[in-house]
């Protein structure tokens, strides 16, 4: 491995010699600049691993010095500590706002030096080290994410062509095992969509594109796409959102959040009605999506939109879910400019309050 590369930023030479003796026993490879103008240079042509700079010197100051290299992309990672005689509080705070990772005080202990290079040159190994890892795993999440959906794709439309083609056929026993694993095809295509989603929200890989949306339309639409998955368990799916119902929000994050909310609503009520209205209040709207189903325990309430907060509660045909769809639908309100908040009844049901911005 090669030796670190240390840049010693300083206008005097006998603080410069002390230091250039230590760094050279402790295997550190060094270089000189005598003033900030000349410091920028090097730290720009030479990449030093670390720089030692000083604050008082001739033209720029070292407080300039590092701001300078801190608004440098080529040198704004490199971790910088200032030497220096000014020991008041202020001067420390200007050098900790101006970007340096450490402040020494002259006359300083070339061994307190040492050790302080040693452990920021180890934490900006780590810190290099994880960004490595994350770059790798966001690779490997990409690769995942394409080939995952890319078989997912045929395999739900395979499976609808067949509900339809069984649907002029009168061997019970087949469609209800047909209809199994038609229904067992769109849970985990819907969970790895949630697993995707969730994993470029983590990633900052989520724009937000706001824009006008009609509700009515959108939930006309979301009403058809789940209208048989709801006759199935015998249950009323419905709105009476307004015509002319607008809110301004991403269009995808509101269909996500949506979607998660009427497929909850359905999974988890037997027979019965799950419902959707809307209400103007002051600039937003709030949508309500209710069931008539098992409702949710008060204890638990407090944690369904709480990533660390595992739910292991089976819908009532026996469906699972990751637990991701509400956190996306808590994430997505939050990032648009609304909120959601839930209220519950144990076996009387549950409603889910969404709130959006609009436009007017």
């Amino acid at each position: 491995m090669a030796p670190k590369k240390i840049l010693i930023i300083d206008d005097n030479l006998v603080n410069i010699n002390l230091l250039l003796d230590q760094l050279n026993e402790s295997g550190y490879k060094t270089l000189i600049a005598e003033n900030g103008e000349v410091g920028i240079k090097r730290a720009n042509y030479a990449q030093p691993d670390l720089i030692l700079l000083d604050i008082m010197m001739p033209g720029i100051d070292g407080f300039e010095t590092c701001r300078q290299l801190k608004n440098n992309p080529k040198t704004c990672n490199i971790p910088i500590i200032f030497i220096t005689a000014l020991t008041s509080l202020p001067n420390r705070v200007q050098g900790f706002e101006s970007g340096a990772v450490d402040y020494v005080t002259k006359p300083f202990q070339k061994e307190e030096v040492i050790a302080r290079i040693h452990t920021h040159l180890t934490i900006q190994d780590q810190k290099k080290e994880l960004e490595k890892l994350n770059r790798t795993k966001d690779t490997f999440f990409s690769i995942l994410a394409h080939d995952l959906r890319g078989a997912f794709v045929p395999l739900v439309g395979s499976v609808d062509i067949i509900e339809r083609m069984l649907l002029n056929h009168n061997d019970e026993k087949l469609q209800k095992v047909i209809s199994r694993i038609v229904g067992s095809v769109r849970n985990i295509n819907k969970l790895l969509e949630n697993l995707l989603c969730w994993g470029r929200l983590q990633r900052k890989q989520l724009t937000i594109d706001p824009q006008s949306i009609d509700l009515f339309k959108l939930m006309e639409w979301l009403i058809q796409l789940y209208q048989e998955q709801a006759r199935q368990k015998n249950i009323s799916l419905c709105h009476s959102i307004d015509s002319d119902l607008i809110v301004w929000a991403d269009a995808n994050m509101t269909e996500t959040i949506f979607r998660n909310l009427i497929t909850n609503a359905i999974k988890f009520t037997r027979a019965g009605e799950v419902s959707i209205d809307a209400t103007i209040e002051s600039d937003e709207i709030v949508i309500a999506v209710k069931d008539s189903g098992v409702g949710i325990a008060s204890d638990r309430l407090p944690g369904i939109f709480k990533p660390d907060v595992k739910s292991k509660t089976k819908g009532t045909a026996g469906e699972v879910g990751t637990g991701l769809g509400l956190i996306l639908c808590e994430e997505f309100a939050r990032m648009n400019g609304g909120k959601i908040h839930v209220e519950s009844e144990i076996d009387k049901g549950t409603t889910f309050y969404v709130h959006l911005p609009h436009p007017g």
